[in-house]
């Protein structure tokens, strides 16, 4: 909680901040620039969701701090979800056997 209230307060300070359903939000490079500088962030995966929107998890392999955003056509990148205790994860899911 401690740290997704320190990056509202982060984007805010950014200038140009708006807030869109209560996520902050801010143009991409300057997200993506603080996410480095201040927690040592670097993009580890990212998928394209409804409205061309791009999500994007952000994380950092020597503190396990997690960052996941959504940039907006418009190119506003808002915060969805950040925490602690990151781990990259390469598993093969089980397929169901259909003949059950």
């Amino acid at each position: 909680m401690k740290r997704t209230i320190a990056l509202s307060m982060m984007l805010a300070a950014l200038g140009g901040a708006a807030t869109a359903q209560n996520n902050a939000c801010a143009p991409r490079d300057q997200v993506v620039e603080r996410l480095a500088s201040k927690y040592g962030e670097t993009r580890q995966s990212m998928g394209l969701g409804s409205n061309n929107a791009v999500m994007e998890v952000f994380a950092s392999d020597e503190t396990g701090s997690w960052t996941i955003t959504v940039t907006m056509t418009n190119g506003m990148t808002c915060l969805v979800a950040s925490g602690q205790a990151f781990e990259e994860l390469v598993e093969v899911l089980a397929v169901p056997d259909s003949d059950a």
